[in-house]
């Protein structure tokens, strides 16, 4: 990456994936029958996205890691009030892994899972002012 121009576009590639995540989850949302444990799974995905885009745009080699707390650390060396979204990413990766296998006793509900992504939503706005 070379200069802030590159830099931007970077981010902005990842940002945009993270669009798509949000598309994702809001069609799920929308069906008539909502698949939470999708829903909550996809959650995780765009706050990644978005905090490595974060990253990225300022310059620095996201870390090799899904781990939005390791992630949120990181982005809160280059502006520490992001580090009061420590709640929202704790929660999100809670839903990243364990809802997608059968037995891990964690199953999303509708009274659960809007505040996964409203997590989500926080995580992108507080990367993108």
């Amino acid at each position: 990456m070379s200069g802030p121009d590159a830099q931007r576009r970077a981010a902005d590639a990842w940002f945009a994936k993270a669009d798509n995540d949000f598309l994702d989850i809001d069609n799920n949302m929308a069906a008539s029958r909502t698949p939470w444990d999708a829903v909550c799974f996809h959650a995780q995905n765009p706050a990644e996205k978005s905090l490595k885009a974060f990253l990225i745009g300022h310059g620095c080699l996201p870390p090799g890691t899904h781990d939005l707390v390791t992630l949120l650390a990181e982005c809160a060396t280059i502006l520490p009030t992001l580090s009061s979204l420590q709640g929202h990413c704790q929660l999100l990766s809670v839903y990243a892994v364990s809802t997608r296998f059968p037995g891990s006793g964690i199953e999303p509900t509708a009274v659960i899972g809007p505040t996964v992504v409203a997590a989500a939503r926080r995580a992108r706005a507080a990367v993108t002012r």
